[in-house]
Protein backbone atom coordinates (compact mmCIF):
# COMPACT_ATOMS: atom_id res chain seq x y z
CA UNK A 1 0.00 0.00 0.00
CA UNK A 2 1.45 3.75 -0.83
CA UNK A 3 2.60 5.44 2.13
CA UNK A 4 1.24 8.70 3.10
CA UNK A 5 3.27 11.88 2.39
CA UNK A 6 0.27 14.26 2.80
CA UNK A 7 2.05 15.67 5.63
CA UNK A 8 5.85 16.59 3.88
CA UNK A 9 4.37 17.44 0.87
CA UNK A 10 1.70 19.99 2.75
CA UNK A 11 4.32 21.64 4.47
CA UNK A 12 6.36 21.90 1.19
CA UNK A 13 3.72 23.73 -0.16
CA UNK A 14 2.97 25.91 2.57
CA UNK A 15 6.66 27.09 2.19
CA UNK A 16 6.41 27.45 -1.16
CA UNK A 17 3.07 29.40 -1.32
CA UNK A 18 5.48 31.96 0.94
CA UNK A 19 8.29 32.30 -1.33
CA UNK A 20 5.61 32.33 -4.29
CA UNK A 21 3.82 35.80 -2.39
CA UNK A 22 7.07 37.22 -1.36
CA UNK A 23 7.89 37.00 -5.26
CA UNK A 24 4.68 38.01 -6.53
CA UNK A 25 5.02 40.89 -4.54
CA UNK A 26 8.57 42.00 -5.42
CA UNK A 27 7.60 41.77 -9.01
CA UNK A 28 4.60 44.23 -8.74
CA UNK A 29 6.63 46.55 -6.85
CA UNK A 30 9.15 46.64 -9.23
CA UNK A 31 7.07 46.58 -12.56
CA UNK A 32 4.92 49.86 -10.62
CA UNK A 33 8.15 51.74 -10.42
CA UNK A 34 9.67 50.61 -13.87
CA UNK A 35 6.66 50.64 -16.13
CA UNK A 36 7.49 47.36 -17.59
CA UNK A 37 5.02 45.16 -19.25
CA UNK A 38 7.01 42.24 -19.05
CA UNK A 39 7.47 42.31 -15.40
CA UNK A 40 4.24 42.91 -14.27
CA UNK A 41 2.82 39.49 -17.33
CA UNK A 42 5.88 38.07 -15.01
CA UNK A 43 4.06 38.88 -11.84
CA UNK A 44 0.66 37.38 -12.92
CA UNK A 45 2.63 34.09 -13.76
CA UNK A 46 4.19 34.35 -9.87
CA UNK A 47 -0.06 34.93 -9.09
CA UNK A 48 -0.90 31.62 -10.65
CA UNK A 49 2.27 29.56 -9.02
CA UNK A 50 0.77 30.75 -5.88
CA UNK A 51 -3.01 29.47 -6.78
CA UNK A 52 -1.35 26.59 -7.93
CA UNK A 53 0.19 25.94 -4.09
CA UNK A 54 -3.01 26.76 -2.85
CA UNK A 55 -4.55 24.64 -5.10
CA UNK A 56 -1.71 21.96 -4.34
CA UNK A 57 -2.60 22.17 -0.29
CA UNK A 58 -6.75 21.63 -0.96
CA UNK A 59 -6.20 18.25 -3.22
CA UNK A 60 -3.09 16.71 -1.37
CA UNK A 61 -5.73 17.18 1.90
CA UNK A 62 -8.46 15.26 -0.05
CA UNK A 63 -5.50 12.66 -1.49
CA UNK A 64 -5.31 9.84 0.73
CA UNK A 65 -3.45 6.92 -0.29
CA UNK A 66 -5.38 4.79 1.78
CA UNK A 67 -8.74 2.76 0.84
CA UNK A 68 -12.04 3.74 2.50
CA UNK A 69 -15.69 2.28 2.19
CA UNK A 70 -16.54 4.84 -0.61
CA UNK A 71 -13.42 5.13 -2.07
CA UNK A 72 -11.93 1.67 -1.98
CA UNK A 73 -8.85 2.09 -4.55
CA UNK A 74 -7.75 4.97 -2.66
CA UNK A 75 -8.18 8.87 -3.64
CA UNK A 76 -4.43 9.65 -5.11
CA UNK A 77 -6.52 10.43 -8.38
CA UNK A 78 -7.68 14.12 -6.54
CA UNK A 79 -3.46 14.76 -6.89
CA UNK A 80 -3.91 14.47 -10.81
CA UNK A 81 -6.69 16.28 -10.92
CA UNK A 82 -4.94 19.07 -9.13
CA UNK A 83 -2.47 18.91 -11.28
CA UNK A 84 -4.58 19.68 -14.12
CA UNK A 85 -5.79 22.33 -12.36
CA UNK A 86 -1.89 23.52 -12.15
CA UNK A 87 -1.76 23.04 -16.04
CA UNK A 88 -4.76 25.39 -17.00
CA UNK A 89 -3.40 27.89 -14.82
CA UNK A 90 -0.34 27.66 -16.77
CA UNK A 91 -2.60 28.07 -20.04
CA UNK A 92 -4.28 31.08 -18.56
CA UNK A 93 -0.97 32.97 -17.74
CA UNK A 94 0.29 32.07 -21.66
CA UNK A 95 -2.94 34.03 -22.94
CA UNK A 96 -2.22 36.53 -20.67
CA UNK A 97 1.31 37.53 -21.56
CA UNK A 98 0.75 37.41 -25.37
CA UNK A 99 -2.17 39.58 -25.36
CA UNK A 100 -0.22 42.14 -22.70
CA UNK A 101 2.97 41.49 -25.19
CA UNK A 102 0.36 42.38 -28.65
CA UNK A 103 -1.00 45.07 -26.92
CA UNK A 104 2.41 47.07 -26.10
CA UNK A 105 3.66 46.24 -29.55
CA UNK A 106 0.85 47.62 -31.34
CA UNK A 107 0.35 50.76 -28.81
CA UNK A 108 3.33 51.65 -27.17
CA UNK A 109 3.13 54.69 -25.03
CA UNK A 110 4.77 54.60 -21.60
CA UNK A 111 9.19 54.09 -21.77
CA UNK A 112 10.41 51.85 -19.32
CA UNK A 113 12.49 53.26 -16.96
CA UNK A 114 15.26 50.87 -15.32
CA UNK A 115 17.41 51.17 -12.48
CA UNK A 116 20.97 48.95 -11.33
CA UNK A 117 18.81 48.28 -7.90
CA UNK A 118 15.76 47.37 -9.61
CA UNK A 119 17.58 44.60 -11.60
CA UNK A 120 19.33 43.22 -8.54
CA UNK A 121 15.64 42.71 -7.10
CA UNK A 122 14.75 40.93 -10.33
CA UNK A 123 18.35 38.80 -10.12
CA UNK A 124 17.24 38.21 -6.34
CA UNK A 125 13.41 36.75 -7.13
CA UNK A 126 14.99 34.62 -9.65
CA UNK A 127 16.98 32.49 -7.44
CA UNK A 128 14.04 32.37 -5.38
CA UNK A 129 12.66 30.91 -8.23
CA UNK A 130 15.59 28.50 -8.74
CA UNK A 131 15.31 27.02 -5.03
CA UNK A 132 11.72 27.13 -5.03
CA UNK A 133 11.76 24.98 -8.61
CA UNK A 134 14.30 22.47 -7.26
CA UNK A 135 13.45 21.75 -4.17
CA UNK A 136 9.95 20.72 -5.46
CA UNK A 137 10.68 18.15 -7.39
CA UNK A 138 13.37 16.81 -5.26
CA UNK A 139 10.52 16.09 -2.51
CA UNK A 140 8.18 15.21 -5.24
CA UNK A 141 9.88 12.80 -6.89
CA UNK A 142 10.99 11.23 -3.26
CA UNK A 143 7.51 10.91 -2.34
CA UNK A 144 5.97 10.19 -5.18
CA UNK A 145 3.83 13.37 -5.51
CA UNK A 146 1.97 14.39 -8.72
CA UNK A 147 1.06 17.76 -7.34
CA UNK A 148 4.57 19.05 -5.99
CA UNK A 149 6.31 17.83 -9.48
CA UNK A 150 3.57 19.47 -11.67
CA UNK A 151 4.09 22.38 -9.46
CA UNK A 152 7.62 22.14 -9.46
CA UNK A 153 7.25 22.44 -13.57
CA UNK A 154 5.34 25.33 -13.32
CA UNK A 155 7.96 27.00 -11.27
CA UNK A 156 10.50 26.29 -13.83
CA UNK A 157 8.47 28.04 -16.22
CA UNK A 158 8.47 31.14 -13.85
CA UNK A 159 12.10 30.86 -14.08
CA UNK A 160 12.21 31.44 -17.78
CA UNK A 161 10.08 33.83 -17.51
CA UNK A 162 11.79 35.68 -15.45
CA UNK A 163 15.48 34.67 -17.12
CA UNK A 164 13.44 36.81 -20.56
CA UNK A 165 12.37 39.48 -18.63
CA UNK A 166 15.64 40.07 -16.68
CA UNK A 167 17.63 40.20 -20.81
CA UNK A 168 14.97 42.60 -22.23
CA UNK A 169 15.24 44.97 -18.84
CA UNK A 170 19.36 44.77 -19.13
CA UNK A 171 18.88 45.65 -22.70
CA UNK A 172 16.83 48.70 -22.04
CA UNK A 173 18.87 49.53 -19.10
CA UNK A 174 22.17 49.47 -21.08
CA UNK A 175 20.84 50.31 -24.72
CA UNK A 176 17.41 51.81 -24.35
CA UNK A 177 15.42 49.01 -26.53
CA UNK A 178 12.07 49.70 -25.51
CA UNK A 179 10.84 47.05 -28.25
CA UNK A 180 12.35 44.06 -25.88
CA UNK A 181 10.10 44.58 -22.98
CA UNK A 182 7.25 43.52 -25.55
CA UNK A 183 8.95 40.93 -27.82
CA UNK A 184 10.86 39.08 -25.20
CA UNK A 185 7.30 38.19 -24.29
CA UNK A 186 6.65 35.75 -26.84
CA UNK A 187 9.23 33.09 -26.62
CA UNK A 188 8.67 33.36 -22.98
CA UNK A 189 4.96 32.21 -23.53
CA UNK A 190 5.89 29.12 -25.85
CA UNK A 191 8.10 28.18 -22.69
CA UNK A 192 4.87 28.56 -20.29
CA UNK A 193 2.46 26.61 -22.73
CA UNK A 194 5.02 23.83 -22.81
CA UNK A 195 5.04 23.55 -19.40
CA UNK A 196 1.80 23.18 -19.02
CA UNK A 197 1.72 20.48 -21.84
CA UNK A 198 4.17 18.36 -20.30
CA UNK A 199 1.75 18.37 -17.01
CA UNK A 200 -1.34 17.76 -19.00
CA UNK A 201 0.97 14.41 -20.50
CA UNK A 202 2.12 13.28 -17.69
CA UNK A 203 -1.63 13.23 -15.51
CA UNK A 204 -4.24 12.41 -18.35
CA UNK A 205 -2.75 8.50 -18.32
CA UNK A 206 -3.76 7.98 -15.14
CA UNK A 207 -7.00 9.81 -14.81
CA UNK A 208 -8.02 7.53 -17.90
CA UNK A 209 -6.61 4.34 -16.29
CA UNK A 210 -4.08 4.10 -18.77
CA UNK A 211 -1.73 0.73 -18.62
CA UNK A 212 0.99 0.93 -15.76
CA UNK A 213 2.76 -1.82 -17.20
CA UNK A 214 2.88 -3.54 -20.21
CA UNK A 215 0.98 -6.75 -19.89
CA UNK A 216 3.66 -8.82 -22.03
CA UNK A 217 6.20 -7.90 -18.48
CA UNK A 218 3.24 -9.06 -16.78
CA UNK A 219 2.81 -12.36 -18.61
CA UNK A 220 6.26 -13.10 -18.59
CA UNK A 221 6.95 -12.59 -14.88
CA UNK A 222 4.26 -15.43 -13.99
CA UNK A 223 5.05 -17.52 -16.58
CA UNK A 224 8.18 -17.83 -14.35
CA UNK A 225 6.65 -19.17 -11.34
CA UNK A 226 6.65 -22.84 -10.97
CA UNK A 227 3.16 -24.11 -11.61
CA UNK A 228 1.76 -21.54 -13.63
CA UNK A 229 0.50 -22.97 -17.01
CA UNK A 230 -0.61 -19.78 -18.73
CA UNK A 231 -1.90 -15.97 -17.74
CA UNK A 232 -4.51 -14.22 -19.40
CA UNK A 233 -6.72 -10.91 -19.64
CA UNK A 234 -3.78 -9.05 -17.75
CA UNK A 235 -4.82 -5.76 -17.10
CA UNK A 236 -2.26 -2.77 -14.44
CA UNK A 237 -3.21 0.86 -13.94
CA UNK A 238 -1.96 3.92 -11.68
CA UNK A 239 2.01 4.74 -11.60
CA UNK A 240 4.81 2.27 -10.39
CA UNK A 241 6.79 3.76 -7.68
CA UNK A 242 3.33 4.86 -6.14
CA UNK A 243 0.40 2.77 -6.50
CA UNK A 244 -0.80 0.23 -9.02
CA UNK A 245 -3.03 -2.31 -9.78
CA UNK A 246 -2.79 -5.48 -11.36
CA UNK A 247 -5.20 -8.05 -12.25
CA UNK A 248 -4.57 -11.10 -14.30
CA UNK A 249 -6.39 -14.57 -14.96
CA UNK A 250 -4.47 -17.33 -14.03
CA UNK A 251 -4.07 -21.17 -14.94
CA UNK A 252 -2.34 -22.99 -12.93
CA UNK A 253 -1.27 -26.68 -13.18
CA UNK A 254 -3.04 -28.13 -9.73
CA UNK A 255 -6.68 -28.94 -8.42
CA UNK A 256 -5.60 -28.67 -5.11
CA UNK A 257 -6.58 -24.82 -3.74
CA UNK A 258 -3.93 -24.40 -0.86
CA UNK A 259 -1.16 -25.25 -4.08
CA UNK A 260 -2.61 -22.92 -6.26
CA UNK A 261 -3.09 -19.72 -3.42
CA UNK A 262 0.96 -20.33 -2.76
CA UNK A 263 1.35 -20.18 -6.76
CA UNK A 264 -0.45 -16.77 -6.67
CA UNK A 265 0.95 -15.57 -3.44
CA UNK A 266 4.81 -15.99 -4.98
CA UNK A 267 3.70 -14.25 -8.20
CA UNK A 268 2.09 -10.92 -6.10
CA UNK A 269 5.49 -11.10 -4.11
CA UNK A 270 7.53 -10.86 -7.28
CA UNK A 271 4.89 -7.87 -8.58
CA UNK A 272 5.24 -6.44 -5.37
CA UNK A 273 8.75 -6.44 -5.30
CA UNK A 274 9.22 -5.27 -8.67
CA UNK A 275 6.57 -2.71 -9.27
CA UNK A 276 5.15 -1.96 -5.37
CA UNK A 277 3.25 -0.69 -4.04
CA UNK A 278 1.16 -2.82 -5.47
CA UNK A 279 -2.38 -4.46 -5.46
CA UNK A 280 -2.62 -7.99 -7.07
CA UNK A 281 -6.04 -9.88 -7.97
CA UNK A 282 -5.56 -12.98 -9.36
CA UNK A 283 -8.43 -15.18 -10.70
CA UNK A 284 -7.08 -19.05 -10.53
CA UNK A 285 -8.44 -21.42 -13.37
CA UNK A 286 -8.26 -25.25 -13.46
CA UNK A 287 -5.38 -26.87 -15.93
CA UNK A 288 -7.99 -27.47 -18.50
CA UNK A 289 -9.03 -24.03 -18.94
CA UNK A 290 -7.69 -22.22 -21.99
CA UNK A 291 -6.94 -18.86 -23.59
CA UNK A 292 -4.33 -16.83 -25.49
CA UNK A 293 -5.49 -13.58 -25.15
CA UNK A 294 -2.70 -12.21 -22.78
CA UNK A 295 -4.32 -8.48 -22.63
CA UNK A 296 -7.42 -7.00 -23.71
CA UNK A 297 -7.79 -6.05 -27.88
CA UNK A 298 -8.76 -2.36 -28.57
CA UNK A 299 -12.36 -2.22 -30.60
CA UNK A 300 -13.51 -0.01 -32.95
Amino acid sequence: MSPDHRAIIRNVLLLTLALNLLVMGLKIIVSWWTGSLSLMADALHSLTDSAGNILGLVTTRLASPQPDRDHPYGHLKFEAIGALGIAAFLGVACFEILQGAVERLLHSEKAVQISGVELWIVVMVLGINIFVTYYERRVGIETGSAVLVADAHHTMSDIWVTIGVLVGLVGIWLWNWQWLDAAIAFPVAVMVFWSGWSVLRQNVPVLVDEAAIAPEVIHAIALQVSGVINCHDIASRGIVGRQVFIEMHLIVGTADVEAAHQITEAIESILEDRFGPARVLIHVEPPTYHSDRISYEATD
